[in-house]
């Protein structure tokens, strides 16, 4: 899952992003509308975390943008408004949700990852394949009623597999999609990271690599 952060309090953003970067998300975190619109252009995010009231763009105006744009980001909406009327207006903009501060970081997680689940098309809360099953919300994978010790990437790289039944899955699409942009293109991250989790998977093999063409699980 990929997750922008938009948040003019600095140590708030870098909290929120940290928490969810615990959580197995792949998190940008940026300070104002413009470098949220910038990293809009160029990225295409599940879910984004938005401040109302950031400097430069209004909140109010990215998610609009957002909302008008072909990327299908979920907006989650953060404000320290919090009377009904102001939660109305924020919904009204188009935002997906709406969650007043302060709040609970549990309840910030738990919106996220419903948020997500609303993607096109919906994907099930529960993955499976064979015998494998992987629980996202609970960050809990299984294979064989065995339960699987999983790093936070290697579920993140599990999970991304298994929303993409039989499509191969690009390094750089894993790299996009569960790191984040301070990852550098040139590491060996997905490959050590595909490496450990086929061997924690056992056998038979699970994930199939396809020659140029990535990695997948299932056939089309």
């Amino acid at each position: 899952m990929r997750v922008l952060v938009v948040e003019d309090f600095e140590i708030l953003g870098q909290t929120i992003g940290t928490g969810l970067r615990n959580e197995g998300m792949a998190v940008d975190v940026v300070f104002d509308g413009h470098q949220a619109l910038a990293h809009l252009e160029m990225t295409r995010y599940d879910v984004v975390v938005l401040d109302r009231d950031i400097p430069g763009v209004p909140g109010d105006e990215v998610c609009r943008r957002i909302v008008a744009g072909p990327s299908g980001s979920r907006v989650l909406m953060l404000t320290a408004a919090s009377t009904v009327k102001q939660r109305v207006e924020g919904l009204g903009l188009g935002a997906d949700d709406y969650l007043p501060k302060p709040f609970d970081f549990a309840e910030l997680v738990a919106r996220v990852r419903a948020l997500a689940r609303r993607s096109v098309p919906a994907l099930p809360p529960t993955l499976e394949h064979g015998d494998l099953r992987l629980d996202p919300a609970h960050r809990v994978a299984t294979r064989g009623g065995r339960r699987l010790d999983l790093s936070r990437k290697e579920f993140a790289v599990l999970e991304c597999l298994l929303s993409s039944p039989g499509r191969p899955v690009s390094a750089e699409e894993l790299l996009e999609r569960v790191w984040d942009e301070a990852a550098n293109p040139f590491t060996t991250a997905v490959k050590t990271t595909m490496r450990r989790l086929r061997a924690k998977l056992g056998d038979p093999p699970l994930i199939e690599t396809v020659r140029e063409g990535g990695y997948r699980i299932g056939r089309p």
